[in-house]
């Protein structure tokens, strides 16, 4: 327990960290292994659609670096477990750089250990709802060229953000920094397809969670964080059914592959 920073509280279960349970990880808590264990009980295969986020993560990267983008932004990065934007990015070019961005001090401090010796990647701890510490971080700013286009990346982290902090806003206050030729990359829960599990997520979030909440949306309100930006094939879709390529791009079960969706837009 050494390595935890004295201000996080360990009681308190945290989406990143049940996010990193769900993967395999092994940097998450009692109070993160408890409340994702209450949620596979009440939808049992929910570690199949953790990990097809994870793995449209690298179809979206592969794709935007065939789109010609060499640097990129992941909002809301959560624990670093393996296959991260750095991982799949420097396999294809080892000079793609990348900058994380979380506001949970574990997730941070993990990354700063996971990198410290990446010369072309770094974490910056930030809150999403406040673009300008994110964008303007000296972090960032030695990283990133904004003139040049930028791989965006929020995934499963929309539905942590209220209604009353308006997404959509947001969202365009980062694409307004994007250079033409930039992509988007979104993946958000929707309650679209399977509400009855959706709402038991829910549920168990709002009990265990205070005021950390998750707002699921339907497909048309996802939609609209794209803004103008064009929307690529085969568009917003359920996540495991975007450019499936392989084995593990889409789950066994069905109705896994419903839980949220997800498209690439550009610029």
């Amino acid at each position: 327990m050494d390595w935890v920073p004295a201000i996080v509280d360990t009681s308190a279960p945290s989406g990143a960290r049940t996010y990193d349970y769900l993967l395999g990880g092994s940097h998450n808590f009692a109070a993160d292994r408890a409340m994702a264990d209450q949620v596979e009980r009440a939808v049992p295969g929910i570690r199949a659609a953790a990990r097809l986020n994870r793995a449209f993560l690298a179809r979206a990267v592969r794709f935007m670096i065939g789109q010609g983008v060499r640097q990129f932004l992941d909002i809301g990065s959560g624990i670093p477990t393996v296959g991260n934007v750095h991982e799949i990015a420097h396999q294809v070019d080892p000079s793609c750089r990348v900058v994380y961005v979380d506001r949970d001090p574990i997730a941070v401090a993990h990354s700063e250990l996971m990198l410290a010796d990446a010369e072309h990647a770094a974490v910056v701890e930030a809150d999403m709802r406040d673009p300008s510490s994110v964008v303007d971080d000296p972090v960032t700013r030695r990283l990133l060229d904004f003139d040049e286009p930028v791989g965006l990346l929020f995934l499963l982290v929309l539905h942590w953000v209220a209604d009353e902090d308006d997404p959509a806003a947001l969202v365009a206050r980062y694409r307004e920094v994007l250079a033409p030729g930039s992509c988007l990359a979104i993946t958000h829960m929707t309650d679209d397809m399977q509400a009855h599990k959706i709402d038991a997520v829910a549920g168990i979030v709002r009990e265990n969670r205070g005021a950390g909440q998750v707002f699921p949306r339907a497909r048309a309100e996802i939609a609209t964080l794209f803004g103008d930006l064009e929307l690529l094939q085969p568009g917003l879709v359920p996540t495991g059914t975007w450019r499936p390529g392989g084995v593990g791009d889409i789950a066994d079960d069905p109705e896994m592959n419903e839980l949220s969706f997800a498209g690439v837009a550009r610029k």
